[in-house]
């Protein structure tokens, strides 16, 4: 069932399943500089609900990027694969932190295609990721 409106309880419970990063390039609410959403892993439009299940927290960089794409393209294999599913891929099976942790490095199918979709080393999010390496907040201690 399509709602216009996420309550105040299901984005609280998305923030806190999430640890308040993003599901996706696991950027931290507490220092981004951009706005956090709601998104809807299946879209809406590709017959997606607003169930929590299907709810991920994201940065409004990887949410603008996603749109309402649920595939992106391996430039290794050269084919189109699903792009990641924060419910149902752990993080750590599709991507890994490249030697000083700035940027993020697709190591199967949909965790490269994921990198290219939503853009996930964007010079912005990479700048935040040397700052908070340097703070000692970076990377995260917890993996979403």
């Amino acid at each position: 069932m399509f709602r216009k409106h996420i309550s105040v309880r299901d984005r609280n419970f998305v923030i806190e399943r999430a640890k308040a990063r993003c599901e996706y390039c696991l950027s931290p609410m507490q220092y981004s500089t951009q706005s956090f959403d709601v998104d809807h892993i299946i879209p809406i439009s590709r017959g997606g609900d607003s169930s929590t299940d299907n709810m991920a927290h994201a940065c409004s960089g990887c949410n603008r990027q996603k749109f309402n794409h649920m595939t992106g393209y391996d430039p290794v294999e050269a084919k189109e694969v699903p792009l990641f599913h924060p419910r149902l891929d752990k993080w750590l099976d599709h991507f890994q932190w490249n030697e000083d942790f700035r940027f993020v490095i697709g190591i199967t199918s949909t965790g490269r295609a994921t990198v290219e979709a939503l853009q996930l080393n964007r010079a912005g999010v990479v700048n935040l990721r040397r700052l908070l390496k340097l703070a000692g907040e970076h990377p995260p201690q917890v993996q979403v």
